[in-house]
């Protein structure tokens, strides 16, 4: 009877294999935590596609909306996050053909990055395998992007053709509100300058009385 429990605890881990694509979806709702307005994509064909590419789990095979470097090979993506992420994944899907990136390059926490800042060492590189159905996830060194409050993406290269072409990035990790600390103190100093002028005026009134 023991064995036979045994199989049956088996055969319901199988079940809750079945379910795992819906919580990957889950987990990959970063994109919702990015300042899609302020996102930037650098020798993109048309103006705008590249903010296209961050959608939801459930549209990750879309062929529909993709975007497609320009002049030659390279994107860059400046993705500005609303608070603070703790990367932990990237997925990153293209055509089964050479258009595919092949190797993606991560910086951190350079704002409105360009394509001459892509000399200097990024925080983490992968070689990129085709995934036309995004099923690969290239897992980040948790370490170095605990605190990212943007998010650089270079694509350098693909398998071997003019121009590269990309329908999904997902992105993996935990998210915390910003602080507004700043706020805080600005409003403090604001309301206690009323006070000081106040002093400030009736010191020379005392001195002229007496």
């Amino acid at each position: 009877m023991m064995s036979g429990h045994g199989h049956g605890g088996h055969s319901h881990g199988c079940c809750e294999d079945e379910h795992e694509p819906a919580e990957r979806g889950l987990e990959y709702a970063l994109y919702q935590r990015i300042d899609i307005e302020k996102l930037q994509c650098l020798n993109e064909t048309r103006e705008g596609d590249g903010k296209l590419v961050f959608k939801p789990w459930d549209q990750r095979t879309d062929r529909e909306k993709f975007v497609e470097s320009d002049a030659d090979e390279e994107l860059l993506f400046n993705i500005p996050f609303t608070g603070s992420v703790k990367l932990k994944g990237i997925i990153i899907a293209g055509e089964d053909d050479e258009s595919h990136p092949a190797e993606m390059r991560l910086y951190k926490n350079i704002p409105q990055m360009s394509f001459d800042d892509t000399g200097r060492e990024p925080e983490q590189a992968f070689r990129l395998n085709r995934d036309p159905l995004a099923q690969l996830e290239y897992p980040t060194k948790i370490a170095r992007f605990s605190n990212v409050n943007h998010l650089s993406i270079h694509i350098s290269r693909n398998f071997g053709t003019e121009s590269t072409r990309v329908y999904y990035i997902g992105l993996r990790g935990e998210y915390s509100q910003a602080h507004r600390h700043e706020v805080t103190i600005c409003n403090y100093e604001a309301s206690a300058n009323p006070a000081d002028h106040k002093v400030d005026s009736i010191i020379p009134q005392t001195n002229f009385i007496s």
